[in-house]
C-alpha cells in the first residue's frame, strides 16, 4: 500500500495523516464520517487488478424532498442508493438496488438526468469486457445488453454518458481509442458490423455503420493513438473534450464531426477532463502530474498546475463556488488602453470578424471580476483544490516590458459561435516576442502575450512551427457534403462496406501538423501511420514549456485516503470522493454540515464542525 510505501521512504507520521477538514477562503469544508458510502459490510475493497471505483448521481423529484440517488461500483458489484448527504447518516443496509456481475467488472455509469422519475430511471453500464448495459434500478430492470457479442469492440468500457439533450443517443469509448455513438431504441447486429468512412482529419476518422436496416452503432470515431480515457460534453452540448493514452486533448464539434482544436500532456497519457461552468476553459489531468488550463476560444495553454505528486485521476469545475461579477475599474499604473484591453468585455462580439487591435478602443461594458474553482484528485491520495482569476485569464505585463497582447475575447458567450468565436485578429509584434496572426476558423491567437511572474524569455520560441501546428477546425473532412446537421440523422446515410482500417488510419494525416514533418503537405506523409514524437511538439502551442505559461500553486492540498482516489464530484452542498478501497466520502461545505454535525464533532479529533 502506498501508506507503508511512503514510511518505508521516511515520509513519517505527519506525511501519512488523513486529513478529515481543509479550510479554504469560504470557511471549513468537513468529512462527515456518518455519511460514508460502500459496500453493506463496510469491508475495505482489495483493489489490486480492479477498475477504478466510480460515482453517478440522479435526483428523481421525490415528493418527500430527498430525491437524491447514488450509484457506485466496487469491484464486480453495482449498488443504488438514496443519498442523504449532509442530512442524514447513510444507511447501507438498504440499498435500493445490488448488482453482482460474473465475467466481467462494472467501470463506468451514467444516468439520464433527463428522464429521470421517481418510478423510473435510466443507468447506462459499461464493463470490462466491452458490453454496456442499460438498467433501471428503481424498477430493477435490465432492459438492454449493447455490444453483447463483443462484436463491435472487444475492448473495455473507459467512458458512457447520455448525449446532453437526448433521451435515446449515448457515446462510449474504449480502451481501443474508439468510441461509438448508440441509439437505445436499435438494436446491435448478429455480425460484426462494417464501416464507411464519413470524415477524417487530423488523428481522428468518423465511420457510419453500414446495414440495410439502422442498427448501432450509428457511427464510430477512431480518435488518437491508444486508449481513449475520458470524453466529456460542453455544458451547451455542442462539442466533445477527449483525452487520449497518446497525451492529447482534442475537441470536437460533436454535431458537425470537426475537430476545434488539440493540446499535448507535457509527458504521458492524458487521463482526465472537464469544463468549466460558461465553456470557455477545459482542464486536463493525467500521467505528467499537472492541471492543464487551456482556452477553448484560443486553443492553447494558459496555465498549468503542479500539487499532486502522482497521476491526476478526475479532474473536476466546482460550480458552486466559481464567479463571475461586475466590478468597480481597478488602479492601474499602466495605459488605461493597454488594462482595458485585458478585462474588458465587449458585449455581442462572439462571432465579430473585426480586428483584436480595434476592440482595443472598446469601453461597453465593466470590467468583470471572474474566478473559476476546480477541484483534482490523483493517485498519491491527495485532493487538491485550485482558483483560476482574472491575473491568470486576462493577463497585464509589467512596463518595463513592451505590451504585444491583444483585446481578450468575448467572456459572456457561449462557445457554440462560428466554431470557436472569436474570428482572425492583427496581433501587435516586436522584436521582443515573435507571433503570428490568429486562423480564421479557431481563433488561436499565439501573440498574445504571457503574464507577469514569466521570465524575459518566455515568448514562444519556435513561432512559426507553433503557427503551423494550429489545429484545423475542419478537419480535412472527405465527404463534406454527406453531413447531417444532427447525429440523429447519420443513420440515414448511404453506406459502404470498409475493412481496410488501417489504411485508412493512415490518411488521417491530410493534414499534418508543421511540428511533425517539415513536409506537411507532402502526401507520403500520409501513407504512413506516424507517432507524434514528444519531442518535437515541446514549445509550440501545442504543449507549451513550463516557463512559457503561468504555473498555479493549490489553495489547499491533502492527503485525505489510504488508496488511490477516483473519483471527485462538487454538490450544492458537499464535496464527494471516492477511492480505491471502495468508500464514498462526503464533505459538507462552511455552515452545511446540517444534522450530522453533532455526530462528526464526536467522532472526528480535528474540532468544530463550521
Amino acid at each position: 500500500m502506498q501508506i507503508s510505501k511512503m514510511a518505508a521512504e521516511g515520509g513519517g507520521k505527519e506525511m501519512n495523516e488523513i486529513k478529515t477538514q481543509f479550510t479554504t477562503r469560504e470557511g471549513v469544508y468537513k468529512l462527515l464520517t456518518h455519511s460514508e458510502y460502500s459496500r453493506p459490510n463496510r469491508v475495505p475493497f482489495n483493489s489490486q487488478g480492479s477498475n477504478p471505483v466510480k460515482v453517478c448521481f440522479v435526483n428523481v423529484n421525490d415528493q418527500s424532498g430527498n430525491g437524491d440517488r447514488i450509484c457506485f461500483n466496487v469491484g464486480r458489484e453495482l449498488y443504488f442508493y438514496i443519498y442523504k448527504g449532509v442530512k442524514k447518516a447513510a444507511d447501507l443496509s438498504k440499498p435500493i438496488d445490488k448488482r453482482i456481475y460474473k465475467g466481467t467488472q462494472p467501470t463506468c455509469h451514467d444516468f439520464n438526468h433527463l428522464t429521470a422519475t421517481a418510478e423510473s430511471v435510466s443507468l447506462l453500464v459499461g464493463f470490462s469486457a466491452g458490453q454496456v448495459q442499460l438498467i433501471d434500478p428503481i424498477k430493477k430492470e435490465t432492459s438492454k445488453l449493447f455490444n453483447e457479442e463483443r462484436l463491435i469492440d472487444k475492448t473495455r468500457v473507459t467512458c458512457v454518458k447520455w448525449v446532453p439533450g437526448s433521451e435515446s443517443l449515448f457515446l462510449v469509448a474504449h480502451s481501443s481509442g474508439n468510441m461509438y455513438l448508440y441509439n437505445v431504441e436499435h438494436t446491435c447486429g448478429t455480425t460484426a458490423p462494417h464501416y464507411q468512412l464519413l470524415k477524417q482529419g487530423e488523428n481522428y476518422a468518423v465511420h457510419t455503420c453500414k446495414s440495410k436496416s439502422t442498427r448501432n452503432p450509428l457511427l464510430k470515431w477512431m480518435v488518437g493513438e491508444g486508449s481513449l480515457n475520458e470524453f466529456a460534453f460542453s455544458p451547451d452540448g455542442k462539442y466533445l473534450a477527449c483525452v487520449s493514452q497518446d497525451g492529447f486533448l482534442r475537441v470536437f464539434n460533436f454535431d458537425a464531426v470537426e475537430l476545434h482544436g488539440t493540446m499535448k500532456s507535457y509527458f504521458g497519457g492524458l487521463l482526465c477532463v472537464c469544463w468549466s461552468p460558461d465553456g470557455k476553459y477545459i482542464v486536463a489531468g493525467g500521467e505528467d502530474d499537472l492541471v492543464t488550463v487551456w482556452s477553448f476560444v484560443d486553443c492553447r495553454v494558459i496555465a498549468r498546475g503542479h500539487g499532486h505528486k502522482s497521476w491526476v485521476s478526475v479532474v473536476a469545475f466546482d460550480h458552486y463556488t466559481t464567479s463571475v461579477e461586475e466590478c468597480d475599474p481597478m488602479e492601474f499604473s499602466g495605459s488605461d488602453e493597454d488594462f482595458q484591453d485585458q478585462l474588458h468585455f465587449g458585449r455581442d462580439r462572439a462571432n465579430s470578424t473585426q480586428s483584436r487591435l480595434s476592440k482595443r478602443n472598446s469601453t461597453d461594458s465593466r470590467p468583470v471580476s471572474v474566478t473559476y474553482r476546480f477541484g483534482s484528485v490523483g493517485q498519491d491520495t491527495q485532493l487538491c483544490l485550485w482558483d483560476l482569476t482574472e491575473d491568470i485569464l486576462f493577463p497585464h505585463l509589467p512596463l518595463s516590458r513592451t505590451r504585444t497582447h491583444t483585446n481578450v475575447m468575448n467572456a459572456t458567450s457561449p462557445p457554440a459561435g462560428g466554431g470557436g468565436g472569436g474570428g482572425g485578429g492583427t496581433v501587435i509584434t516586436t522584436a521582443n516576442n515573435p507571433s503570428t496572426n490568429g486562423n480564421n476558423s479557431g481563433a488561436n491567437t499565439p501573440g498574445n502575450s504571457l503574464p507577469i511572474p514569466l521570465p524575459r524569455s518566455n515568448s514562444l520560441p519556435h513561432a512559426a512551427a507553433a503557427a503551423a501546428s494550429t489545429p484545423n477546425s475542419k478537419g480535412g473532412g472527405v465527404m463534406d457534403t454527406a453531413i447531417a446537421s444532427g447525429v440523429s440523422k447519420f443513420a440515414t446515410l448511404s453506406l459502404h462496406d470498409r475493412k481496410e482500417r488501417h489504411h485508412e488510419k493512415d490518411h488521417k494525416r491530410n493534414h499534418s501538423m508543421g511540428h511533425i514533418s517539415s513536409k506537411s503537405s507532402d502526401k507520403l506523409n500520409m501513407l504512413t501511420k506516424t507517432k507524434t514524437d514528444p519531442a518535437k511538439t515541446l514549445g509550440t502551442l501545442l504543449c507549451p514549456r513550463m516557463e512559457d505559461v503561468p504555473l498555479l500553486e493549490p489553495l489547499i492540498c491533502k492527503k485525505i485516503a489510504h488508496e488511490r482516489l477516483t473519483v471527485l464530484i462538487f454538490l450544492e452542498d458537499c464535496i464527494v470522493t471516492a477511492c480505491q478501497e471502495g468508500f464514498i466520502c462526503t464533505w459538507a461545505r462552511p455552515g452545511k454540515g446540517g444534522l450530522l454535525s453533532s455526530q462528526n464533532q464526536a467522532n472526528s479529533p480535528s474540532g468544530t464542525v463550521v
